[in-house]
C-alpha cells in the first residue's frame, strides 16, 4: 500500500451508492475523475495517522482505497466502497479510489489463518493446503486457476470449432479398469464391486464409432501411492480420440495444432496472470520434434552420462531430453515415440514391420514432454477385434470383464487413436509451479481428503 500524494479531497457525487453500477478494479483507468462503486474483499489494510488504506480485491484484481474515519473490518471481509478515482503512480494499476462511503457487507468473524497477501507456495505448503478454502483466494492461486480455466476453454473451442470434434460424457463408476492395472479405487455399488474410472479410454474409443472425433473434460482417479510434486490421485483429464487415421502421426499432428491454439488463447486472455507469476507462454513449433524412446535413452546416456533403467524414461531422463531439444531446436516440447509393449496398455496398437507383420516389441504409443515433464500419453489403438483379443490374452486380462468394450470391435471400428493431457500438470508447467497440487483448487493426494 502507498500513501497518497496529497490528502484525499472528497467531492461528493450526486448519485447514491445504490444507483452507481459496479465497477471492477481492472476498469478504474476508464473512470478517472469520476465516482465508482467497488465490491470486493479486504485484501489488506493499514491505518496511518488517521488515514486508512484499504486494498480491495475483486475478480478484476486489486485497488487501493484511501479514506479517513473508516472502521475497517478484519481481512477477507466483503465490503462496498464508493469514491472518486484518482491517478496515483505508486498504487496498484496506477489509480486509487478516494473513499466517500464505506459499507461492510459481510464481516469476517476471525482473522484468516494465513496472511493472504504474503503467501508463498514454498513456505509451509501443507498449511496452505490445509486452509485451502481461504488460501485459494490469493492472487497467485487464483491466477493459476484462471489460466487453467482458459486452457480448458481453448481445448474445447479448438476441437469443436476447428477440428470437428464432439464433446462426450462417460461413466466414472465402472466395472473394470481401462488399463488393466491395480491402481483403482474400489467402491461398493449396491453390493457389487465397482471402481472409480482411471480413464475414459474404453468409452471414448467406443464413441469413435458414433461421432468419429470425440473428446471429454472430466476427472479421473488413480489409486497410486505417490507422494511427489507431479502426481495427484484425482485430476482433470483432457481426453481426445479420433477415427480414420493413418497412424499415430495423425494424432500427434492434431495435438500440435491444439497446443498452438491453446497458447494463442492464453496470450490473448492471460497475459496478466503470466506476468504475476513471472512465467512465459511457450511458442509451439509448427512441427514438434520427435525421437523414439530407444533413441531418447541413448541420447541422454551418451550426451549426459545418464543411464535410464526400467522400460520408460525416468524424471531425470525426461528433464535432460527436454533440455537437449530446447538447446538444439529451441522447442519446449518433444514427442517420444515407439514405446515398448511392456510400457503400454493392452489396447496400444503394435508397430508394424516393413512387410506389414506385427512387431512384437514396439507399439505406436507416444508421450509428449513439456519443459522436462510428461504431459501427454497417447498413440494409435488396436481396432481389429482378433488382434485386440490376442492382446488381452497376452496381458493376462480376463476377457469377460471387458466384454462391454470389446463387443464394439466386431462391428467395423476404424483405425483410431488419441491422447490425454493432465490439465493440472500442464498448468503447473506453464506457470513454473513446483507442485501440481497448487494447480488444482482442492487437490486430492494420498494424504488429503479435505477440504
Amino acid at each position: 500500500m502507498t500513501e497518497p500524494q496529497t490528502p484525499p479531497q472528497l467531492q461528493p457525487h450526486t448519485a447514491s451508492p445504490q444507483a452507481l453500477p459496479r465497477t471492477l478494479t481492472s476498469e478504474l483507468a476508464a473512470h478517472e475523475g469520476r465516482a465508482v462503486k467497488l465490491l470486493g474483499f479486504v485484501h489488506a489494510r493499514r491505518d496511518l495517522g488517521g488515514v486508512q488504506f484499504l486494498v480491495l480485491r475483486d475478480v478484476g484484481g486489486v485497488a487501493q482505497c484511501v479514506g479517513s474515519g473508516l472502521d475497517l473490518p478484519l481481512s477477507e471481509s466483503s465490503v462496498e466502497v464508493t469514491g472518486l478515482v484518482k491517478a496515483h503512480p505508486k498504487a496498484p494499476g496506477g489509480f486509487e479510489v478516494q473513499v466517500e462511503t464505506f459499507r461492510v457487507i459481510s464481516a469476517a468473524t476471525e482473522p484468516p489463518p494465513v496472511e493472504i497477501p504474503k503467501m508463498e507456495w514454498h513456505v509451509n505448503p501443507e498449511t496452505m493446503l490445509d486452509y485451502r478454502v481461504v488460501t485459494v483466494r490469493g492472487l497467485k492461486e487464483r491466477a493459476a486457476l484462471k489460466v487453467q480455466a482458459e486452457l480448458v476453454a481453448a481445448f474445447r473451442e479448438h476441437l469443436t470449432g476447428s477440428e470437428g470434434f464432439t464433446e462426450i460424457s462417460t461413466p466414472k463408476i465402472v466395472s473394470a479398469g481401462a488399463e488393466g492395472g491395480a491402481n483403482l479405487f474400489p467402491i461398493d455399488y449396491f453390493g457389487h464391486l465397482a471402481y472409480l474410472a482411471q480413464s475414459p479410454q474404453l468409452y471414448k474409443q467406443i464413441m469413435v464409432g458414433v461421432f468419429e472425433r470425440v473428446f471429454e473434460v472430466a476427472p479421473v482417479y488413480r489409486a497410486e501411492e505417490h507422494a511427489t510434486s507431479r502426481h495427484l490421485n484425482e485430476y482433470l483429464s483432457l481426453d481426445v480420440e479420433m477415427g480414420f487415421i493413418e497412424d499415430e502421426e495423425d494424432v500427434m499432428a492434431l495435438e500440435n495444432r491444439l497446443l498452438a491454439a491453446i497458447m494463442e488463447r492464453l496470450r490473448a486472455r492471460c497475459a496478466k496472470e503470466f506476468a504475476l507469476l513471472g512465467a512465459a507462454i511457450p511458442e509451439v513449433p509448427a512441427h514438434i520434434p520427435r525421437i523414439t524412446l530407444l533413441g531418447a535413452r541413448q541420447l541422454v546416456a551418451e550426451q549426459y552420462g545418464h543411464a535410464v533403467g526400467g522400460k520408460d524414461l525416468d524424471p531425470e531422463g525426461e528433464r535432460l531430453l527436454s533440455q537437449h531439444f530446447l538447446q538444439t531446436e529451441g522447442s519446449d516440447f518433444v514427442f517420444v515415440t515407439k514405446y515398448p509393449r511392456a510400457a503400454r496398455p493392452f489396447y496400444a496398437h503394435p508397430e508394424l514391420n516393413a512387410d506389414g507383420s506385427v512387431n512384437p516389441d514396439l507399439t505406436r504409443g507416444f508421450d509428449l514432454l513439456f519443459r522436462g515433464i510428461e504431459i501427454t500419453s497417447g498413440g494409435q489403438r488396436i481396432h481389429d477385434h482378433a488382434m485386440l483379443m490376442e492382446s488381452i490374452a497376452a496381458y493376462r486380462l480376463k476377457p469377460e470383464t471387458l466384454e462391454g468394450y470389446t463387443e464394439v470391435f466386431k462391428y467395423g471400428m476404424p483405425p483410431h487413436g488419441g491422447f490425454a493431457i493432465g490439465a493440472e500438470r500442464l498448468t503447473a508447467r506453464l506457470l513454473g509451479i513446483g507442485n501440481v497440487r497448487y494447480a488444482r483448487a482442492f487437490p486430492r493426494d494420498r494424504h488429503r481428503l479435505t477440504p
